[in-house]
């Protein structure tokens, strides 16, 4: 008889499901994003991911379970960054360099990659899914802003900035790192070519943050 631990054996997953979870999962997003949920079935993202459609349900029920757990991933993404890197930026002692980076690292994560196209795909599928739509909001933005708002309220404890308003203060370095970039990614603004690129973004996001200290410095 084994004698390995049941919590241990509890979560063991075969490394094969582990590889079409990830396979299915990417595939299915581009098809998401491409068709958007009602246009997208498991036989396209079966195809797309070059499995069969057994293989897709081995892994999820349906395709609503799969799309659910694309979001996920993205909530992920936000509360990874919501504990690690505002957490760094409250413990910085370059107070200058520590906001650069930090709207930096904001401009980047939410604008990069499929943050924004998923969101736009939740956005518009919000009627369909209300509850999921409520829990991302607060998992991914308002934990993002929470964490953003706490490491300038510990600042100000510093005596580093002047913080009457935390929640305030960090809306306002918020829009002003990613708040127009973010509005044209939203709308898919693509006719001023500079402000499309990731590169600018970030260097907007870069001259937020020295705006912001300015109004905000102690």
């Amino acid at each position: 008889m084994s004698t390995q631990p049941m919590a241990d054996r509890t979560d063991y997953e075969d490394p094969r499901i582990t590889r079409s979870r990830a396979l299915i999962m990417d595939a299915a997003a581009r098809v998401f994003l491409e068709r958007g949920y009602p246009g997208t079935s498991v036989d396209d993202i079966a195809a797309e991911a070059g499995v069969s459609k057994r293989t897709v349900y081995n892994v999820f029920d349906d395709k609503e379970q799969l799309f659910r757990a694309i979001i996920g991933r993205a909530i992920e993404t936000a509360e990874r960054f919501s504990f690690d890197f505002a957490s760094t930026t409250a413990d910085a002692d370059d107070l200058e360099a520590a906001l650069v980076a930090l709207a930096r690292e904001l401009a980047a994560s939410v604008l990069g990659g499929r943050v924004v196209p998923l969101r736009r795909l939740l956005i518009g599928e919000a009627s369909r899914f209300p509850g999921f739509a409520a829990d991302y909001y607060e998992r991914a933005p308002g934990r993002v802003m929470a964490a953003i708002a706490d490491a300038l309220r510990r600042l100000g404890e510093r005596g580093l900035l002047r913080i009457d308003d935390a929640q305030v203060a960090a809306e306002h370095f918020a829009f002003l790192a990613i708040g127009p970039s973010l509005d044209r990614a939203l709308f898919d603004v693509a006719g001023d070519t500079d402000a499309a690129t990731a590169t600018h973004a970030v260097e907007r996001a870069e001259r937020g943050a020295a705006v912001f200290l300015r109004a905000y410095a102690a």
